[in-house]
């Protein structure tokens, strides 16, 4: 075993057969901020041996996945199984050698094909994993195991073994599906000579009704929820919450407190829930306290039109991610910072319940309460305060309906409190008389 006060090494090993998961993300995550923490690095390899199903898109796919969550990696230094074939080679030459493994038929029904197994000395394997205490294998159910297909075409459970030795890993954190390998692996690098790395295993993120994660529950890869106008800094915040718990009430992360506070220690067990909504809640959180600039040029960024003369701060009030902006925008909810406003008489009264009489008259009650306050001071709490008194004694619905829609002209806007501060006093009382109007 791996000195705990020697410098930690992590990987992360994807295979380029899919698009980036955010399960394997959320590896990552945990990868690098359990090295990052300790001051240690995490390298990054693709497990690039299944030459069928590997693709050059989806290698770049986890690669710009990587970045737009902003975990980083040295391009340069990218280890790729498919360029180390000599390295596999020589190990499996050495476990032939030693009697470690032999050479073997495939299938009874192939006996002209050879395939190299290793030789299972039968023992009880136990090793003590990070998160789930002491594990234990009676490996004499493996039976002899095949660990190359020849002596140039390694399987996955010898190169894993290799590239973690040769890459100096003192702790392998992967998912909890991973279990049952540990025992061969670890017979594999005994075999070789090797020490031990550290083993945790991460508990699975599961869909709500506790089945595995998978495409019917929702967006599975990382580049599905940038295209949904997620931030990579609220997604990353949110990864991180699966599965482990800072121990305080604390719920909003930037990167570096998630580096800070990480430990292997508290994470989970069991099963991490994904949450849409937690996701999107956590996701507003992070887009509020953007500044006003730094919200219009990511907006843009994302896609999105330029926001000049729009409330960027009612944008992020009311929009949980970039393409809910664009949404809101497109339907026009905020068409009433516009100069003009049409009015429907019918709509005026719609969702008042009430006659267009009695919506006039609270109107030029609102109206005339509105006057006694400075247009200095028209603050969103101050004209709320004002008309509250009379909205409440009258009937909220029917005082404050029609003058939401004498603000914006439409049926679905921002609450009238806002808006009267944002278009400010005089066009206020302007067009709740133009609206009085068409009563």
């Amino acid at each position: 075993m791996q000195n705990p006060k020697s410098k930690i090494i992590t990987r992360f090993p994807p295979s380029p057969t899919g698009y980036f998961h955010i399960g394997s993300a959320r590896t990552a995550l945990f990868n690098y901020l359990f090295a990052a923490h300790a001051g240690g690095k995490m390298h990054l390899r693709f497990e690039d041996t299944d030459k069928e199903r590997n693709k050059k898109e989806f290698e770049q796919d986890i690669l710009d996945g990587l970045t737009w969550l902003g975990i980083p990696y040295d391009a340069k230094a990218i280890t790729k199984q498919s360029e180390r074939t000599d390295v596999y080679r020589t190990c499996i030459q050495t476990l032939l050698k030693n009697g470690h493994a032999y050479e073997a038929e495939a299938t009874t029904d192939n006996p002209d094909r050879k395939v190299i197994r290793f030789k299972n000395p039968n023992v009880r394997i136990t090793f003590t994993d990070l998160i789930r205490g002491e594990v234990s294998f009676d490996t004499t159910d493996l039976k002899d195991f095949v660990i190359a297909k020849s002596v140039d075409d390694p399987l996955y459970h010898l190169a894993v073994v290799v590239d973690d030795h040769e890459m100096g890993v003192t702790h392998v954190i992967r998912g909890e599906d991973h279990i049952s390998n540990t025992p061969r692996q670890i017979l594999i690098l005994e075999a070789l000579g090797y020490s031990r790395p550290i083993y945790a295993h991460i508990p699975l993120i599961l869909a709500p009704d506790r089945s595995k994660l998978s495409k019917r529950h929702g967006a599975v890869s990382v580049n599905e929820y940038r295209l949904q106008g997620f931030l990579p800094e609220a997604f990353v915040n949110y990864l991180a919450l699966l599965g482990w718990n800072p121990g305080t009430e604390q719920e909003i992360f930037s990167f570096e407190e998630l580096i800070k506070a990480f430990t292997i220690e508290r994470v989970h067990k069991h099963g991490a829930v994904f949450d849409a909504e937690k996701l999107l809640w956590i996701n507003h959180q992070h887009l509020r306290v953007l500044t006003d600039a730094e919200y219009s040029r990511r907006f843009e960024e994302f896609g999105g039109a330029k926001l000049d003369g729009l409330p960027v701060a009612l944008v992020k009030e009311r929009a949980r991610t970039f393409a809910e902006a664009v949404e809101l925008i497109k339907n026009m909810e905020f068409q009433f910072m516009s100069a003009d406003i049409s009015y429907d008489a019918s709509l005026l009264v719609k969702g008042a319940k009430t006659d267009a009489e009695t919506a006039k008259k609270h109107l030029l009650a609102v109206s005339g309460i509105l006057k006694e306050l400075s247009a200095e001071d028209f603050s969103a709490e101050k004209v709320k305060d004002a008309i509250f008194p009379y909205a409440t004694k009258e009937g909220r619905g029917s005082v404050l309906w029609p003058l939401r829609v004498a603000l914006s002209g439409r049926e679905k806007s921002p609450d009238p409190f806002i808006i009267a501060s944002l278009i400010g006093k005089e066009r206020t009382l302007q067009r709740i008389e133009n609206a009085v109007g068409f009563l």
